[in-house]
């Protein structure tokens, strides 16, 4: 097949290193052919000929925006609502052992378009009956544009056809024939916000109660992976909890984090006693 650009492998290693330094994906050899497609898209839309081309452009200085627009071309956005339903239910009766009468922090790490960010939402919603609840998410991710669909709750009917009618009456509103509306008092427990978990702090000042960062360590080597576990320990309460992704292990993090059940953990004791 004859290529619109010409795309080579200094090509392709200097994109690994770039997108590895800005937002810690380690991509694999397999994902050439991925690059080159979503890449040649930014290509035709800034006019230039060559990857060359492109990737000088890129570290040119006071080029914030390309680098977003490069950072959500190479970011993989797959979610649906209540996606491994498991956590969800470990999720509810944490929160029900929670002293209802202070604020309880949540933070949706890596939410993509949403839907994970709502679920937990509903939940909370589902646990304290109604949407007058102590509960408060921060949903971030890397990406600025799945940001801002997370962010305006507006679903394809096809996306909430898995959950129970009694949810969808309770928490969306019709829009058209075909889309649903998240309901405004939902919303409203969600502070949405871009986040790079490569960043040597985050903006978050209150202890949290749980973090969600479920199928995002995959796309980063060890390394990265235990610089972010290292960050999210002492974010969290003694006893707040850290969801995973199902094919994701946490093992190598022991000083932080021990597993508590499935795919979900804990602060290891020596973070508990502050130690660490």
């Amino acid at each position: 097949m004859t290529r619109e650009f010409e795309f080579t492998d200094q090509d392709f290693q200097r994109i690994r290193t770039l997108i590895r330094d800005h937002a810690g994906i380690a991509l694999a050899d397999s994902k050439q052919e991925l690059v080159y497609s979503r890449l040649a898209r930014r290509l035709r839309a800034t006019g230039l000929k060559t990857f060359a081309e492109y990737l000088g452009l890129l570290q040119k200085k006071g080029n914030e925006a390309e680098w977003e627009a490069f950072a959500n071309s190479l970011t993989t956005n797959l979610t649906s609502f209540f996606r491994e339903a498991h956590h969800f239910t470990v999720l509810a009766d944490h929160l029900r052992k929670l002293d209802k009468s202070r604020q309880i922090r949540l933070w949706c790490s890596a939410c993509s378009t949403g839907e994970e960010a709502y679920s937990m939402a509903i939940t909370a919603a589902e646990a304290f009956g109604g949407f007058k609840n102590p509960v408060t998410i921060i949903a971030s991710d890397l990406d600025s544009h799945v940001l801002a669909s997370a962010r305006a709750g507006h679903y394809k009917a096809e996306a909430v056809a898995k959950l129970s009618l009694q949810h969808i009456e309770r928490y969306f509103t019709p829009a058209g024939a075909s889309h649903f509306q998240v309901r405004p008092e939902l919303q409203r427990m969600i502070e949405f916000k871009r986040i790079n978990l490569l960043d040597a702090s985050y903006p978050i000042t209150e202890k949290l109660d749980a973090i969600f960062c479920r199928n995002v360590m995959i796309y980063f080597d060890r390394d990265t992976q235990l610089s972010i576990l290292k960050k999210f320990a002492p974010l969290l309460k003694p006893e707040g909890l850290l969801f995973a992704g199902h094919s994701e292990n946490f093992y190598h993090a022991a000083a932080y984090f021990k597993l508590r059940g499935q795919t979900v953990y804990e602060r290891a004791n020596k973070v508990n006693a502050g130690l660490m």
